[in-house]
């Protein structure tokens, strides 16, 4: 008959073998857990647009609805996300929505996988001045670097699309290219993202600059381009979609903001 003093050993000694037999898959499941997300940061002055967005402004003050759209390439479209509804316009729509809660906020994508800006233009009745949206974000030259397509080219076409936009009367925001391997070994890879910097600063026009942003993500966070970029190593991926989509809800809310109360000041 085993005694008291025996029986505790016995349990102590199956608890003891209880624990060794969990530890290897207790590390097992600690090695397969997925890897935490970045946190989504940028420098201020990286995402903030410098022009106030008066139309938007004003659609917020009155409480009225604000439609959006969203026109570019397969990074608009959002070629390199899990699901549709991780593209960037999806997720800015959701941004925007926390940010304005009274207001109904609407962001129509109108991406389409290859376009180049003279696609984008062909498109402007159809699928920007149709919608009458009250900003248009537009991404544009990713495609026409990867396709070393002359710099006078973009430039005509950039100029000629600001032009019609401006008559239309929406907000805009232009969106560089991505800072990605398959974007940044082209030639003339820094030469759009300058062009369409000196662009929109003679059209008073917002740029919001993913390539900086980007290309902070990798050299000052360190972060390898798998944690934000597909592996194709040119599209974004669902992390990065809704990081940009984050970073430009916010810049968005405080240029309409910052209007708002520039307007409110000067009316006094």
């Amino acid at each position: 008959m085993i005694g008291t003093v025996g029986i505790f050993r016995f349990g102590a000694a199956l608890a003891v073998a209880a624990i060794a037999a969990a530890a290897p898959l207790a590390a097992a499941r600690a090695d397969n857990a997925p890897a935490a997300a970045p946190a989504c940061n940028a420098p201020a002055d990286l995402t903030r647009l410098p022009h106030p967005l008066k139309r938007v402004a004003h659609r917020i003050a009155a409480g009225l609805p604000l439609t959006i759209v969203a026109i570019g390439s397969s990074s608009t479209f959002g070629a390199g996300a899990s699901t549709p509804d991780r593209s960037y316009p999806s997720r800015l729509a959701a941004e925007l929505k926390a940010l304005l809660p009274r207001i109904d906020v609407t962001v129509l994508n109108r991406g389409v996988n290859g376009e180049e800006s003279r696609d984008m233009l062909a498109r402007f009745d159809r699928d920007v001045f149709a919608s009458k949206p009250d900003l248009v974000i537009w991404q544009v030259g990713s495609n026409s670097v990867l396709r070393d397509r002359p710099l006078g080219d973009s430039d005509s076409n950039l100029r000629e699309g600001l032009r019609r936009l401006r008559e239309a009367g929406p907000d805009v925001v232009l969106i560089n290219p991505q800072y990605a391997p398959k974007v940044i070994t082209k030639h003339d890879a820094d030469g759009m993202v300058d062009l369409i910097e000196l662009t929109a600063k003679q059209t008073n026009v917002d740029v919001f600059e993913r390539f900086a942003v980007m290309r902070y993500w990798r050299l000052t966070e360190d972060m390898p381009f798998s944690a934000f970029l597909s592996a194709d190593e040119l599209h974004m991926n669902d992390w990065s979609y809704g990081c940009v989509a984050r970073l430009l809800a916010g810049a968005i809310h405080e240029a309409a903001t910052r209007s708002t109360v520039t307007t409110t000041a000067g009316a006094r």
